[in-house]
């Protein structure tokens, strides 16, 4: 092929695609072309005598439906375009489709996504939400058929609510309708069933409502928001449960009747209540959703037939606000993880009442945490000056600790720990004086590590660098995963392990520990860094103050506390009688006598070698 043959085609196949992009027709003149033929279809079918014209926003592919689905039971309802319909109040705007008479979405007005998008909890067709019955020999399906607005949106008489009926008809006196009534403030949007004239045209009473919705992003970190996210519901006996966090899962309940189901985002929550409850459940909860959503998750739920028609409902479409969740009733609080046993008494009843005080004062969140942490301090420093005196004391045994251990050699560790113990007796010292105050502690910094991720409050709060106290502060991002670490640095996380580590240091130069009780205590916050890198700024920087206030707290015991006097008490119970010291506690007498067999075990062992 010569240079002008080849430049001729190369023009020619540059002429063919530039004409075939700018001679194609737009999608508005390709849909309203779709429109006009799928109408005139209709015609040709006998389907319609006259096309209505109708003004759409929004709008799906109109279905083609041959003449035999029209004569089918509801078959009117197979033809239709979508129309949405908006309910608006101060919080929320809720908008209502046509096709399945269902919420297609939900805008909560006063919140926006972390990247301070409109936050819109679902929307379009990844949420499903219709009765499945069978009429005639036909399934039908409500969230595929098409209602009409009946009457139009009206504000209810005497009240500032707006209601709107979506009707799904059979015959002119026989249909179902979905009543919805959203008040002038709140999370709430009532929503009722009406079933009218099907008792001959339904083949079965019971009803069942399905419902599955593809929850969207809303937070920086996706892992955490899905850590976070789950089916939960609640029976009528104020028993709450929910499905697996961290994989796959559903469940079916059958025995008793549940209340509500909520479909729970970390911070917000789709809820559906039935006042009468619900008499079976199919519930689950799935991954298998595109990258920009949560999860996916899916309720089956069976009408109770109370022989009336008419099923009372409610949504919550809401923030996971303790309080807030608290005042709608049914216990919707309980969605909240405030951790289990003593971690959950403490949340609730020690910490929430006096997050909620401080919070009354309107301070920044990050002066919140700092108060609460003062205050936390002071009513654990009688523990804390416990503690301290308990390693001083140790501290000053060191030496003649380190005798018995020449003396006795290392080669038998039960002695060596009876010689211990015969020390301690008689200086009047408690080996786990310094540990028991520590661990009298540990409830309350694990049911921190509940409290701060749940805490809805502190998500968008700002503190000195940190942009989001929810949320982890990244102060290197690396664009790829480094083992233990992650994909970033948190710098709050940072700060923690590096004052948990000082903290440790100073802990061992009071005790004297020594060998491998000296290094022991690194473990920890290095191990604490990888855990708690992805966890919320405001959380870490809680741990943070404590280190520092347990520093000033040391240093302040420090100054009051006197090694030579900590030095003359011991010698002193050392030289007293053994009838006027104190009673051997119980752990020690049962320490005593545990190394008391031991010994004995050794010595049956070595005469038998």
């Amino acid at each position: 092929m010569d240079r002008n043959t080849f430049t001729g085609l190369f023009l020619i196949a540059v002429i063919l695609i530039g004409s075939f992009f700018l001679m194609k027709p737009s999608e508005e003149e390709a849909k309203k072309a779709r429109q006009i033929e799928h109408i005139d279809s209709l015609k040709k079918a006998g389907a319609l005598k006259k096309a209505p014209v109708v003004a759409v926003k929004d709008s799906a592919k109109t279905p083609v439906v041959d003449s035999a689905a029209l004569k089918a039971p509801f078959g009117s309802s197979t033809v239709g375009q979508e129309q949405l319909i908006t309910l608006e109040n101060k919080d929320i705007r809720v908008k209502l489709s046509s096709r399945g008479g269902r919420v297609y979405s939900v805008e909560l007005k006063n919140f926006k996504t972390f990247d301070k998008k409109p936050l819109i909890l679902f929307d379009g067709n990844s949420n499903q939400f219709g009765l499945r019955f069978t009429a005639g020999s036909t399934v039908i399906n409500t969230n595929d058929r098409y209602f009409t607005q009946s009457p139009a949106t009206t504000n209810t008489a005497g009240t500032d609510s707006s209601a709107v009926t979506m009707r799904l008809s059979y015959s002119p006196t026989q249909y179902i309708d979905y009543v919805y009534t959203l008040p002038a403030t709140g999370y709430k949007l009532g929503f009722t069933i009406k079933t009218n004239g099907l008792d001959n045209v339904v083949s079965s009473k019971a009803l069942t409502l399905n419902w599955a919705a593809s929850l969207h992003k809303q937070e920086k970190d996706l892992a955490q928001e899905r850590l976070y996210s789950t089916v939960y519901y609640k029976t009528t006996e104020n028993d709450v449960d929910y499905l697996k966090l961290n994989k796959d899962d559903s469940k079916q309940v059958a025995d008793e009747k549940i209340q509500w189901i909520s479909f729970k985002q970390h911070f917000f929550s789709n809820v559906l209540i039935a006042k009468q409850g619900f008499d079976k459940v199919n519930i689950a909860v799935s991954t298998d959703v595109n990258s920009a959503d949560v999860k996916q998750m899916k309720a089956g739920l069976t009408l109770i037939d109370n022989n009336s028609g008419i099923y009372p409902m409610e949504f919550y479409f809401g923030p996971n606000r303790f309080s807030t969740l608290q005042k709608q009733g049914y216990n919707l609080e309980k969605q909240i993880d405030l951790g289990w046993g003593p971690l959950k008494f403490i949340n609730r009843w020690a910490v929430i009442p006096v997050f909620n005080f401080l919070q009354n004062f309107n301070w920044n969140m990050g002066f919140v945490i700092l108060a609460l942490t003062v205050l936390l301090k002071l009513v654990l420093s009688p523990l804390t000056y416990k503690s301290y005196l308990s390693m001083a004391k140790m501290k000053v045994l060191k030496p003649e600790m380190d005798e018995i251990k020449t003396k006795v050699g290392e080669d038998n560790p039960t002695l060596l720990q009876q010689e211990y113990m015969k020390l301690y007796r008689k200086a009047g010292v408690n080996p786990l004086g310094g540990c028991l105050p520590l661990l009298l502690q540990m409830p309350i910094i694990f049911a921190f590590l509940r409290f701060f991720p749940s805490l809805f409050e502190l998500r968008g709060e700002s503190f000195l660098w940190m942009k989001d106290l929810s949320t982890y502060d990244a102060v290197i991002n690396f664009g790829f995963n480094v083992p233990f670490i992650g994909n970033h640095l948190s710098a709050m996380c940072l700060l923690m392990t590096i004052s948990t580590l000082i903290y440790t240091y100073f802990n061992n130069q009071v005790s004297g520990a020594t060998g491998q009780m000296k290094y022991i205590g690194y473990i920890s916050p290095i191990m604490f860094l990888g855990f708690l890198n992805s966890y919320p700024a405001g959380l870490n920087y809680y741990y943070f103050l404590a280190n520092m206030f347990t520093f000033l707290q040391q240093y302040l015991i420090r100054l009051w506390v006197d090694d030579k006097k900590i030095h003359a008490q011991i010698q002193e119970n050392k030289n007293k009688p053994e009838d006027t010291k104190k009673k051997k506690s119980g752990f020690q007498a049962k320490m005593e006598e545990m190394m008391r067999q031991q010994q004995q075990a050794q010595q049956t062992q070595g005469k038998k070698k």
